[in-house]
């Protein structure tokens, strides 16, 4: 009797590590394997924006380079400040195929109660670029400096009218309430800022319809090239070191202690498996010190920051909660 219950166990015992090697074979197998088939790339916005062109050459550069070898694709998904991509992005829970990108208003739309949804809904992989903001005013504005803009505001709130490209409690607003704060201004709320869409916030500056318009570096290139109007400051660390905007005081230069980094990450689904996340970052990492994709960033005014996951994550959970404050100060936060 014992020698047959010596038997049973064995054969238990057998059935239970065969069962763990093919087990263990399976996901060997399936990793070795990824990726065995086409991506879907989200821009979560339409064609020729910072999104869409960095979603697409970053598939170009990890196609051609062979970090991934299957086709990747980039569709656009606009509207809602990344809403819409956003929404559509959670009915591919667990999908490794999906990629997308996505810079600070991804956090912002959530604060702000545009959606439910944030970058926890998300699977993030890494952060790539930094860009810039820049303060632009017309070129015959009384403004010779961004002090002067903040030394009126202090005197009288609506004394400055400001716009932006984007909507209140979106970037172009909140980069310049994070210099307005550091100038030592109290009461942010009250300053006055018009939203505009597409070009119009640049038309409205030239026609010195407002005062101050808040935008990205890229988008006051060619207007002060062609003297319309005059950059008064970036959002940038240090200035850019050639081009058109190379002579462009910092905040931190025109004695602002401020910076506001437009970032820009790729991310996978939500829940997307481990091994492939992995495997997806090593190829954006190897992808970021290629001189293919530095030559890019040149040529777009991108500062190249790669940033692996778990410092992405921690980078994500800071800016989530100064964004937090900023808003709740202006009383705009609608989450908790």
């Amino acid at each position: 009797m014992r020698l047959e219950g010596d038997s049973i166990v064995r054969k238990i015992f057998l059935m239970i590590l065969t069962a763990i090697f093919v087990s263990v074979s399976a996901a060997a197998f399936a990793a070795a394997a990824y990726p065995s088939r086409n991506f879907e790339c989200i821009a979560p916005a339409g064609p020729g924006g910072g999104w869409d062109t960095t979603m697409r050459m970053v598939a170009k550069v990890l196609t051609e380079k062979k970090f991934i070898t299957t086709a990747m694709p980039v569709s656009n998904r606009p509207g809602g400040g990344g809403g819409v991509a956003l929404e559509y992005i959670q009915r591919k829970k667990g999908d490794p195929y999906l990629l997308t990108v996505f810079s600070p208003p991804l956090i912002l739309i959530n604060l702000t109660g545009q959606t439910q949804l944030s970058y926890e809904n998300l699977t993030p992989i890494s952060m790539l670029i930094n860009d810039y903001g820049a303060f632009g005013v017309p070129k015959n504005s009384k403004f010779a400096n961004i002090g002067e803009i903040f030394e009126a505001i202090k005197k009288d709130p609506k004394s400055v009218k400001i716009g932006g490209t984007s909507s209140m409690g979106s970037m172009d607003h909140i980069q310049f309430l994070v210099a307005a704060k550091a100038a030592g201004i109290e009461n942010l709320k009250d300053i006055p800022y018009i939203a505009f869409q597409g070009g119009e916030g640049l038309a409205a500056l030239m026609g010195s319809h407002i005062d101050l318009l808040s935008t990205g570096m890229a988008e006051l290139v060619g207007p002060k090239e062609s003297g319309d109007i005059k950059v008064l400051a970036l959002t940038a660390p240090a200035r850019v070191p050639s081009g058109p905007l190379s002579d462009v005081p910092t905040l931190k230069e025109s004695g602002i202690d401020a910076e506001y980094i437009n970032w820009r990450g790729i991310f996978g689904a939500p829940g997307m498996p481990e091994t492939e996340r992995a495997f997806m970052e090593n190829a954006l990492k190897n992808m970021s010190e290629t001189p293919e994709w530095k030559a890019i960033c040149e040529r777009n005014g991108w500062a190249p920051v790669y940033m692996n996951t778990g410092d992405f994550n921690a980078f994500l959970d800071l800016r989530n909660a100064e964004a937090k404050s900023l808003l709740q100060e202006i009383g705009m936060l609608t989450t908790k």
